[in-house]
C-alpha cells in the first residue's frame, strides 16, 4: 500500500506540476478539487430548478417536455439541460480524482478517517442523484436503466412486489411514478448536503470556495461544450421493444454493463465489497501515530492562537483549570491531533532565546519539543563552515532536506513546516548559527497538514501572529516551496542564495575596509 501510495502521489505531483506552468498557482485544478465539486453543485442545482419548473410527469409528457425544453427554447432551456449532465458529469470526475489524490497524499488515516469515511456515503448518494436523474428522461437510454436497477433492486427482499413489474406495459407505468422519481431526485441532493455539511465538521477553514477566475474559467467550458455538443435524448422509450443500442454516461453508468453480464446477486457483491473496502480502507492498515500536542498552563495564557491555527479543530479553550489569572485555557483532543506542530508555531511563548527558564512553550510536541529543535539548530551552526553558510528548515513531509547538507549547508526539518516559530530564524541569524535561512516545505495546496504553508508566508510577511521580527534582516532570509519531484529545483536554490550570501559579506567586507581607510586619513 506505500508503495502505491507512494507512485500515486509522485504522479499527482508532476501533473501539478505541469498544470502550475498554465495556471497560477492558487488555480491550480488538482488542488481545488473539493471547492470545484462544490461549485459544480451549484450549477447543478440552478440549472436543475431551471429544467424542473417546465417538467412535466407522466410517460409521455416526461419525454415531450424535456424534447420542447431542448429543442423550442435551445438557447435556454437547452442550455440548462446540457449544464446539468455536463455539471453532474464532472462533479463525479472531481470527487473520483480528489478521493484518489487524498489517498495519494495519505490524508485518509488516524485522525483523518472520519471525513474520509463520511466520503463514502457521499459518493453513493451523488450516483443515486445521477441515476434517478436520467430515468426522469424517459428515452432509450432512461428504459435500459430503469429496466436494469428495477431487476437488481427486485433481488433485495425489501419490496412486496417486484418493481419491474412496472415496466412491462405501457399501462402499467403511472404517472405518479415520475412523481416519485422526481421526489427522489430532490430528496436525495438535500440529504447529500446534509452528509456534506457533516463531512466537512472535522476540517477546520474547509476550502468551500474554488477562486474566481478558476471557477468562472470552468464554466465557460461548460457552457461552450453545452453549445457545442448539447445533450440530447435517444428517442421515446417504448415498453413494447427491448432497447438494443444505448449510448452510455460512463460517469454514472459504468457499472451497468457490467449488470448485463454477471448475475444481480453478484452485482451486490461487488458493489457491497467496493463499499466495504472504502470504508475500511483508514484501517488498512492503520496509521502509526506521534503523541498529540500537550499543553503546558505555566506558560499558557490562553491567548487561542493555538486553537485558530490548528487545521483540524483539535484544540479548543476551556475555562481555566490551574487558578491562573487567565479566562481559558487549551485543551487538545488527542482523537483529532496529528501531530503536526503548528499550534507550537503559533504559540507567541516559543521564543528560543529564554535561557534562565526551561524552554517550556505554553503547547509544544511530546515527541519533537521545541527545546529539541533549538538544539538541532546549535548543532547544525557547529556543522557549518566558511562563506554563506545556509540553515535550510524543512518539513518532513516533502523532500529530504538533510539530503541538501554539503560543506556551508546544514538542514533542519520539521513534521510541517508550519511548526517553526519565526522566533528561531531571527534565533539563527542573531546567534551566528548560519549567515542566512532558507525556509522550504510542501507547494502550495499540497500541505499534508493543509495550513502550514500558508500560515508560515502570513508569520514571514508579517501578516499573521507570531510575526518575524522587523529587525531581522530580510535579504538573509529565503523561501522556496518544493515537492518531492523537485529537489534538483531546491538545490538550486540553496545555491542561489547562499552564493547571494557571499556577495552580501563581500559588500559588507568592502564597507568595513573603506570605513577603516576613511578613519585612517582623518588621523
Amino acid at each position: 500500500m506505500d508503495a502505491f501510495r507512494k507512485g500515486l502521489r509522485w504522479v499527482f505531483l508532476t501533473v501539478e506540476g505541469w498544470l502550475d506552468l498554465c495556471f497560477p498557482e492558487r488555480w491550480n485544478p488538482l488542488r481545488n478539487l473539493g471547492a470545484l465539486g462544490f461549485f459544480y453543485l451549484w450549477v447543478v442545482t440552478v440549472s436543475g430548478i431551471y429544467v424542473y419548473i417546465f417538467y412535466d410527469t407522466g410517460a409521455a409528457e416526461a419525454y415531450l417536455s424535456v424534447e420542447a425544453m431542448t429543442h423550442e427554447q435551445r438557447y435556454a432551456g437547452g442550455i440548462m439541460r446540457s449544464l446539468h449532465r455536463y455539471a453532474s458529469d464532472g462533479m463525479v470526475l472531481f470527487m473520483a480524482v480528489h478521493t484518489l489524490r487524498e489517498l495519494a497524499f495519505d490524508r485518509y488515516r488516524g485522525p483523518r478517517w472520519f471525513t474520509w469515511v463520511t466520503g463514502v456515503p457521499i459518493m453513493a448518494l451523488v450516483f443515486v442523484c445521477g441515476i434517478t436523474g436520467y430515468w426522469l428522461v424517459w428515452d432509450k437510454l432512461a428504459q435500459y436503466v430503469a429496466i436494469a436497477t428495477a431487476e437488481w433492486l427486485d433481488v433485495l427482499p425489501i419490496f412486496g412486489s417486484p418493481i419491474a413489474r412496472n415496466f412491462l406495459t405501457p399501462q402499467n407505468l403511472e404517472p405518479r411514478f415520475f412523481t416519485l422519481l422526481m421526489f427522489l431526485h430532490i430528496a436525495v441532493p438535500l440529504i447529500l448536503l446534509l452528509v456534506l455539511w457533516i463531512h466537512l465538521q472535522r476540517v477546520s477553514r474547509p476550502r468551500m470556495h474554488a477562486p474566481r477566475g478558476l471557477a468562472m474559467g470552468s464554466f465557460a467550458m461548460l457552457l461552450a461544450l453545452s453549445l457545442v455538443k448539447p445533450a440530447l435524448s435517444q428517442g421515446p422509450a417504448d415498453l413494447g421493444q427491448v432497447p438494443s443500442v444505448v449510448g452510455l454516461d460512463w460517469f454514472y453508468l459504468v457499472l451497468y454493463p457490467l449488470i448485463d453480464v454477471w448475475s444481480p446477486q453478484g452485482m451486490w457483491g461487488v458493489l457491497g465489497a467496493l463499499l466495504l473496502m472504502l470504508t475500511a480502507l483508514p484501517w488498512m492498515p492503520p496509521m502509526r501515530r506521534a503523541p498529540p500536542a500537550l499543553v503546558g498552563l505555566d506558560n499558557c495564557n490562553g491567548c487561542t492562537r493555538c486553537a485558530v491555527d490548528c487545521p483540524m479543530a483539535a484544540i479548543t479553550m476551556a475555562p481555566r483549570s490551574d487558578g491562573k489569572p487567565f479566562e481559558r485555557e487549551a485543551v487538545v483532543d488527542p482523537d483529532l491531533c496529528v501531530s503536526c506542530g503548528l499550534c507550537a508555531g503559533a504559540c507567541p511563548t516559543a521564543t528560543p532565546v529564554r535561557r534562565v527558564s526551561a524552554f517550556v512553550p505554553g503547547i509544544d510536541l511530546q515527541h519533537l519539543p521545541l527545546r529539541d529543535v533549538r538544539e538541532s539548530f546549535d548543532r547544525a551552526g557547529e556543522r557549518l563552515r566558511g562563506e554563506g553558510r545556509v540553515l535550510v528548515i524543512g518539513c518532513d513531509q516533502s523532500l529530504r532536506v538533510r539530503d541538501l547538507e554539503r560543506d556551508g549547508v546544514a538542514a533542519v526539518s520539521l513534521p510541517c513546516i508550519g511548526m517553526l516559530p519565526p522566533s528561531f530564524i531571527d534565533y539563527a541569524l542573531s546567534r551566528g548559527i548560519a549567515d542566512g535561512v532558507l525556509v522550504t516545505g510542501c507547494r502550495p495546496g499540497d500541505c499534508q497538514c493543509r495550513l502550514g504553508v500558508e500560515w508560515t508566508e502570513a508569520r514571514l510577511a508579517g501578516t499573521r501572529d507570531p510575526r518575524l521580527r522587523d529587525r531581522v534582516p530580510r535579504e538573509r532570509v529565503a523561501v522556496h516551496w518544493a515537492a518531492a519531484t523537485e529537489r534538483r529545483d531546491l538545490e538550486r536554490a540553496v545555491a542561489g542564495f547562499a552564493a547571494r550570501l557571499r556577495g552580501l559579506e563581500g559588500a559588507s567586507a568592502a564597507q568595513h575596509a573603506a570605513a577603516a581607510r576613511r578613519a585612517g586619513g582623518r588621523g
